[in-house]
């Protein structure tokens, strides 16, 4: 029997999920900043999920909660939503700048090209409008699908900690902060996820569940160059809900699990810890380093020993996320707290960080500064080392990298104010005053919070550290007891990076030996507080009816400007006596469970079609004498792979590869390749179909 909620309010509720994969191939990907990880296939496609909370007597009081399966959110990828829903026509009209929240997984294995800003943008030649705009309509149509999905119900949110699926990647600089501050909590990450449950009032069915949890989207390696559509470890936590939803008697059709970024700033899913490749020694404990260079220093995974690109690891991280939110799920009505209080209310407003001046808690006037990156900004990670000898906190070395000569025209000689503002940090680059031929990096950025009841949102544009995370929600929650905001013990949660991505935000003790998340952290030692400062002073605005601040000054538009060397699919032929999609090494003729199953066609480039909410590979088996589809590329287990034979004959091939699961049924089987070619001399693009022959499976 199902139990159904007797306390909490109730609201409008909807969920809703759509495709966002772009370009598989030839595009660079989005997150390790690698010019050599560019795309070469699809192991699973990426998506937007929607989650709206509205009133049930004001129509105007909802906001759209989207996360989406890209590295972050983005101003430009933000506007195109924001257009979209507004083509929907006024029956989408309350959906605006104020209420609309685009977070990011985190992923660090999807298309890129999408960013508004040049600097991410450099690593991927450009801007790709296919990629961008993949994006777009897939989240607008992820929303329009939990629009139409509304219906009254009740939120309830519980916690649990997951212990085993992230650490430090920068425990140095987390141990700068007090030591009486850390004395208050048991971990140098964010152990706690926190799960808001959906349930629909008419049946008592859970429509969807959107989790907080802070872990690095960095279990795919940078080598990897395959779409990891389970988005990295979240979306293999999320991929797991959805599936064991299917046959769950307390999930409705269609249910939607979302696992939103918290924290995540210095966090890794390397749980191993960082070691020395060449000699199996740990890495420098202070600057992440062997032999004094950052190369050779990784984060290793759970299964670090397979040498899967991290896929392994991906997978095993994802499902400790998961086991953990599954058994609170199972559990959930002994735990939960009822959502109560009908009020939704939300706030939106950009915000100048250059020269933004501000108190701190102790009454001190401080400001921030115009963007700019450190020294160590370019030594990276352990879970993605940099290059050219940049080494975290070490700010001596300064050795060219190529691009920075070829660029050296375009860059800006910081100002002794600058330097100044962003002391102790050695500025790289400074970005913020960088303009041409069009900005670096974001100056404005978004200022959002949302609240239903007594929960609370922080919408972060920013990578929180995590003790900046900690200072951050306990600011807000004794800012909403103290205004008398919410009836009852507030909960606050932050997700991001959204909406603008502003890299990081550093506690000024973290900032200050200026390791990655510090180098990074665009605005200077004092940008957590500033962030702090603004979701604390504008609290008012969550109150019942308290309307809307001015929106500010917008950041600029650069989707039509930005600049693109991405060469365009010019045409495909099938090699000499082939066709397209005819096979040309076919499966085996039996397989035990377990083994791996590959099929190679005669191939067209895939960016000819995206096939959004379709599927370039299909596993079919034979039931009753007919071919169902038991596989596609929602799947995990199922590999597509596009390889350029010749450029000048536009010749490729691809090759399907399945991965039996142990789950697998035992029967008759067969591959399928769903593809798209480019004729010559008039571009048409023609749908085309190859098949294997037939192969058991026992």
């Amino acid at each position: 029997m199902i139990a159904r909620a007797t306390t909490g309010d109730q609201y409008l509720l909807g969920v809703g999920k759509a495709d966002i994969t772009g370009p598989v191939v030839e595009i660079n990907f989005m997150g390790y900043a690698s010019l050599g990880q560019v795309g070469t296939g699809l192991r699973q496609r990426v998506y937007s999920r929607a989650f709206i909370i509205g009133s049930t007597t004001n129509p105007q009081d909802r906001f759209v909660y989207l996360v989406i399966d890209t590295a972050m959110g983005d101003t430009a990828i933000r506007y195109g939503i924001l257009q979209g829903l507004a083509n929907l026509g006024s029956a989408y009209s309350m959906y605006n700048q104020s209420n609309v929240a685009v977070t990011g997984t985190h992923q660090h294995s999807g298309p890129g090209a999408w960013l508004n800003y040049l600097l991410p943008q450099v690593t991927s030649l450009g801007f790709s409008q296919q990629s961008y705009q993949a994006i777009v309509d897939g989240s607008v149509l992820s929303i329009q699908r939990a629009h139409e999905s509304l219906a009254p119900g009740t939120l309830s949110y519980a916690d649990t900690n997951i212990t085993d699926a992230n650490i430090n990647r920068s425990l140095y600089s987390y141990l700068q902060n007090p030591a009486a501050e850390r004395a208050q909590y048991d971990t140098s990450t964010d152990t706690i996820l926190t799960m808001l449950r959906f349930q629909r009032a008419s049946d008592g069915l859970n429509t969807g569940v959107l989790c907080w949890h802070s872990v690095h989207g960095t279990s795919m390696l940078e080598n990897n160059t395959h779409v990891t559509g389970v988005l990295d470890n979240k979306g293999v936590s999320s991929y797991l809900f959805e599936q064991a939803m299917e046959t769950d008697a307390s999930a409705a059709p269609g249910f939607v699990a979302a696992f939103s970024q918290s924290s995540v700033g210095d966090t890794s899913p390397n749980v191993l810890g960082t070691w020395c490749d060449s000699t199996g020694l740990p890495c420098d404990f202070e600057h992440s380093t062997c032999g004094g260079t950052t190369q050779d220093c990784h984060g290793h995974g759970p299964e670090y020993q397979k040498l899967d690109l991290g896929v392994a690891s991906c997978y095993e991280i994802g499902t400790r996320v998961y086991t953990g939110a599954k058994a609170l799920y199972d559990d959930f009505d002994s735990q939960a707290t009822p959502v109560t209080d009908p009020s939704v209310t939300f706030y939106h407003f950009f915000n100048d960080m250059q020269w933004y001046s501000f108190p701190l808690p102790n009454g001190t006037v401080v400001q921030t500064c115009p963007a700019a990156m450190g020294t160590s900004f370019a030594g990276g990670t352990t879970d993605g080392p940099g290059a050219f000898d940049f080494v975290q906190g070490d700010n001596s070395s300064m050795a060219q990298n190529p691009f920075w000569e070829v660029v050296s025209d375009l860059l800006t000689t910081p100002t002794p104010q600058q330097v100044a503002c962003q002391y102790p940090k050695p500025i790289l680059l400074d970005v913020g005053q960088m303009h041409e031929p069009y900005d670096w990096a974001p100056n404005i950025v978004d200022i959002q919070s949302l609240r239903v009841g007594q929960l609370i949102m922080i919408i972060s544009p920013s990578e929180a550290t995590t003790m900046t995370g900690r200072r951050w929600k306990a600011a807000v929650a004794a800012a909403a007891t103290n205004q008398s905001i919410v009836k009852s013990t507030p909960k606050v949660v932050l997700g991001g990076p959204a909406n603008t991505y502003a890299h990081y935000a550093a506690t000024p003790e973290e900032y200050s030996v200026q390791r990655y998340e510090g180098a990074s952290t665009l605005y200077g030692q004092w940008e957590s507080y500033a962030y702090i400062h603004l979701s604390t002073s504008n609290i008012g605005y969550l109150a019942a009816g308290a309307g809307q601040p001015a929106q500010g000054t917008y950041p600029p538009n650069n989707q039509n400007v930005s600049l693109s060397f991405i060469s365009p699919v010019v045409y495909d032929n099938p090699p000499f006596f082939k066709s397209f999609g005819q096979v040309l090494t076919q499966p085996a003729s039996s397989y035990q469970i377990g083994d791996i199953v590959n099929a190679t066609f005669v191939g067209a480039n895939p960016r000819n079609n995206l096939r959004l909410e379709g599927t370039f590979a299909e596993v079919q088996q034979q039931v009753n004498g007919a071919w169902v589809t038991v596989r596609d590329d929602h799947d995990w287990h199922l590999e597509y792979t596009w390889y350029r034979d010749n450029s000048l004959l536009g010749t490729s091939h691809v090759v399907i590869t399945w991965e039996t699961e142990t789950y697998t049924t035992p029967g008759t089987y067969r591959i399928v390749y769903n593809g798209d070619s480019k004729a010559p001399i008039t571009g048409k693009i023609n749908g085309f179909t190859g098949t294997s022959s037939s192969f058991t499976v026992s």
